[in-house]
This record gives structure tokens, C-alpha cells and sequence, in this order.
């Protein structure tokens, strides 16, 4: 271990207890051991286990010298926490280590992520290469910065590179900006070192906001899918509401002619808490998706714990029928579930509160409208009913509501998405403390965010407004606390 990654770890360790007793910690998803995280990295699949790296910060709550943490797992359920992967210990990477990706070259883990150096209000941002044969300890190369400059007439902003072979080459995508506006430019090389720029598969039309983060790109069912998290999209009705987003463009792609057409942005989830998404393709060949459970500028109160910031839980995309990205729950999550509550079939008229409660439950819910305004389901409500979290249908315009205003201490808001008109609507949740991952029609609509409510805030109602519905069916899981046992 060197100094720089020893002295993190001591660092952290100092803010371990305290963040373990938080009562906002939360007990099944990828955290720090102790204080800042930010973007997933390097996500893989490597020699059995599967390895989530991510941005953090060892000396503080808040962003700063950024690290990379690092995980590893045999099930995508039960984490280990392993040594920081990568400190900024030189001179092209001494003000942060920022996000990037991994790959597999000829057995050894290789990890490639963006140097970044700011020094007397000058910010530059360059391209690095570190490796690994026991993906443990890593060690970075004598060549680096392996890309050194951004575009030609881009801005200092390049950064997030996400690698991958095809046919013997390597590839990269990675966020740029050229005046004032993003773009998403593609490199290639054949040993990982030398990298040819092919230029820009995206560029913003202003639509698209001033800087793309965080691009990855794969081919999903013969479609070729870039997700990046844009920077300053503007609001336009229920879309956009967070400060920044994090959607997907579908489309086909040359290798030849580094053409990429593609049709409209779509955002991925809906909530408020869902930025700078990576994914990876699993043994099985699924492709699975972490993206930071945060937004940037927003409430963390949880830092007053010790501690800031996790990662979703794992999710598989896949298409719906009408061509867009959709997530849905990897099915290893069902190893959580512990102690089942069942509610059969009966009208739900008014509020009425079920004898499901706690702070870590995953909930299936399916309702038939019948002649209700909307309804839906309140979590993590107090007993005289003042603090709750609502998850509510509304059946004139088909919109799904997560609505945090009476979720505790936080910032509150409320978040609308269209869903298609159904006779049954399906809600799947995961709560887990003070974060709630909500799933519509299995995987139609995906809503993320966190919420902060008090310790004995842990009931379950459902409700119906102007008129009845009909609960079809109801099961909840209480679900084990990886961390604490």
C-alpha cells in the first residue's frame, strides 16, 4: 500500500463508527465506509467477481481530492469493501483522480481514468492508465497521461473515459465541451496507450446542455445505446426537473465511419437522485447498471453522520416495446428478502394502513383504478400521519408522483412521469432507510430518491382519492442489512 492510499484508509477510518450508527445509513447498497462517494467507475466483471470502483473523497463528507473506492462481490448482493484503488499522488492527477472505467487486457485489470490538475484557477484534465494483476494493488503507468490534451478548440472540461474493445481495437468515448456546448468524442487504439481521435459521435445542439458527463456506450439487442448524464438541460414540464440528468440516445453506429444516428434523449429515471450512470455486461450477458443515488447541490443530511452518498441498487436494461431503455431489479436482489407480508384482494377506500412496516422493505404493489381520482401507497409514515413519503397514480393523465414533501428533513419536491394507460398499474419499490427506488409496470417508469425521515416513521398505508380502487394483490419482504448483520 502506498503512502498517498495508506493515509486515505487512516483517514476514513477515523469516520467508520460514526457512519456506521447513522441512522440515515443504509443497509444493502454500496456506500463508502465512511465519508464522500460520488460516480460509479470502473464497473467489470473479472475473474468470477464483479468489481464496483467509485469517486471518492477519504478526507471529508463533501467532494475534494477525489480517490477511487473500490468493491467487490460474488452475487451483486453482499459487498466487500477492498483498499482505495487509486489516490492523486502525481503531478498529472494531484487534484483528483476522476471517473473512468475498466477493462480486462490479457488478465491484468487495467483501469483507465481522467488526471485532474487545478492550479491557480487553471484547470487541465488529461487521460490515465493504472493496472492490476491481483485487483487488488494497482500501479500506474510510466506513460501517463496516455491522452494528454482534449480535441482540437475543446475546452479544459474532458474527462469520464469509458473503454471497450471491438474486433481487436480498443475504444473510448468521453465527455468534452467546444463552445460552450457538450460533446461526446470517440478514440481508438490498439494497445491501450496510443490513442487516435475519430471525433465527436455527439454534439449539443444546445438542447443538450454545456458538458456531457460520464458517456458509456454498448450495443444492447443489435441497437447501439450511449448513456451520459448532460449538464444544463433545461426543465420542460415533468422532464429535467433535477439539476442535472443522466438519459440515454438509441441508435446505430459505424466503425468504419464513427457515425452514430440516433434518435430522441430520454432521461432514465424520473426521481430525484440518479446521476452519472455506468454500466457493465455480466457473464450472462446482461447489461447491468449502477448510477450515484445523489444530485449534485442537493441536501446531504447524512454528512452530519459521518458519511455522504451511496450507489443504486444493481439494474438490468432492457427494452420496452416501444424501443426505449428501461431498468429493472437484477433478480440477485431476491437474496435479501427475509420475513414476507401478503394482503390478498380488497377495495382500498380512504387511507388504510397495513400491518407491513420498516425502514428496509421491497414492496410489489398492483392496483385497478375503478372509479379513483388517483391512489397509491405511503411509506415510511409517522403514526398521527405528518411525515410520509406518497407514491401515487394519477388516473386522468396516467402519471406516476413521487412525492417527497412530507418526507422528513431534505429538500422535499415533488417528481410526475407518464406512464401508458393499463388496467392494472404495478408498483415495486425498495426502501432501504432514507432511499427509495420505485419500479412502474415492471421497469416502465423508474423513480429514485432519498428521503430522511424519522427512526419510527416505518408504516405502510395505501390510500384511494375521489372514489374507490381496488388493491389486486400486495407482498412485502423485509430485507437483510448487508453491513450490519
Amino acid at each position: 500500500m502506498n503512502k498517498a492510499i495508506e493515509k486515505a484508509h487512516k483517514a476514513v477510518q477515523q469516520s467508520v463508527k460514526q457512519a456506521a450508527g447513522g441512522s440515515y445509513r443504509l443497509g444493502y447498497h454500496i456506500m463508502a465506509p465512511a465519508r464522500w462517494i460520488n460516480d460509479p467507475n470502473g464497473l467489470i466483471y473479472w475473474k468470477g467477481e464483479y468489481h464496483v470502483f467509485y469517486q471518492h473523497h477519504p478526507y471529508d463528507v463533501k467532494t475534494g481530492s477525489i480517490h477511487w473506492g473500490h468493491m467487490k462481490s460474488k452475487d451483486l448482493v453482499h459487498w466487500e469493501h477492498l483498499p482505495i484503488a487509486i489516490a492523486p499522488d502525481q503531478d498529472y492527477d494531484k487534484s483528483g483522480c476522476f471517473s473512468g472505467s475498466a477493462v480486462d487486457h490479457d488478465g491484468v485489470l487495467t483501469l483507465i481514468y481522467t488526471g485532474h490538475v487545478e492550479e491557480d484557477g487553471v484547470v487541465t484534465e488529461a487521460q490515465c492508465l493504472t493496472t492490476s494483476t491481483d485487483g487488488i494493488h494497482f500501479d500506474k503507468h510510466p506513460q501517463n497521461p496516455v491522452i494528454q490534451e482534449p480535441p482540437a478548440g475543446a475546452s479544459a472540461d474532458f474527462r469520464d473515459p469509458k473503454v471497450w474493445k471491438h474486433e481487436d481495437i480498443w475504444y473510448m468515448v468521453i465527455g468534452s465541451q467546444k463552445d460552450k456546448l457538450g460533446n461526446v468524442h470517440l478514440y481508438e487504439s490498439a494497445d491501450l496507450l496510443s490513442w487516435k481521435d475519430r471525433g465527436a459521435i455527439v454534439k449539443s445542439d444546445g438542447k443538450l446542455g454545456f458538458m456531457l458527463e460520464c458517456p458509456d456506450f454498448f450495443e444492447l439487442d443489435g441497437k447501439h445505446v450511449l448513456v451520459f448524464s448532460p449538464q444544463g438541460v433545461e426543465a420542460n414540464g415533468d422532464d429535467y426537473q433535477n439539476l442535472y440528468q443522466t438519459g440515454t440516445l438509441v441508435g446505430d453506429f459505424d466503425y468504419k465511419t464513427a457515425a452514430f444516428t440516433y434518435g430522441d434523449f430520454q432521461e432514465l429515471d424520473k426521481g430525484f437522485d440518479f446521476y452519472a450512470a455506468q454500466t457493465f455486461r455480466d457473464d450472462e450477458g446482461r447489461r447491468i447498471l449502477f448510477a450515484w443515488m445523489n444530485m449534485w447541490e442537493a441536501d446531504m443530511p447524512e454528512q452530519k453522520e459521518g458519511w455522504a452518498g451511496a450507489l443504486t441498487i444493481p439494474r438490468e436494461l432492457l427494452f420496452n416495446e416501444n424501443g426505449q431503455v428501461m431498468m429493472r431489479p437484477v433478480k440477485e436482489l431476491e437474496k435479501l428478502r427475509g420475513e414476507q407480508s401478503i394482503a390478498g384482494s380488497m377495495p382500498v377506500k380512504g387511507v388504510q394502513r397495513l400491518h407491513a412496516a420498516g425502514e428496509r422493505l421491497e414492496i410489489i404493489a398492483l392496483f385497478e383504478a375503478r372509479e379513483a381520482a388517483s391512489f397509491g401507497i405511503n411509506i415510511r409514515c409517522s403514526k398521527d400521519g405528518a411525515e410520509k413519503t406518497v407514491i401515487r397514480y394519477e388516473t386522468a393523465d396516467h402519471k406516476i408522483v413521487f412525492d417527497r414533501s412530507q418526507s422528513g428533513i431534505g429538500e422535499g419536491g415533488v417528481r410526475k412521469a407518464k406512464i401508458e394507460k393499463s388496467a392494472v398499474v404495478k408498483l415495486h419499490m425498495f426502501i432501504d432507510h432514507s432511499s427509495v427506488e420505485l419500479f412502474v409496470n415492471d421497469g416502465e417508469v423508474s423513480m429514485t430518491g432519498r428521503i430522511y425521515p424519522r427512526e419510527h416513521s416505518t408504516h405502510i398505508e395505501l390510500f384511494a382519492e375521489g372514489g374507490d380502487a381496488r388493491l389486486v394483490s400486495f407482498e412485502s419482504w423485509k430485507l437483510k442489512d448487508i453491513w450490519r448483520g
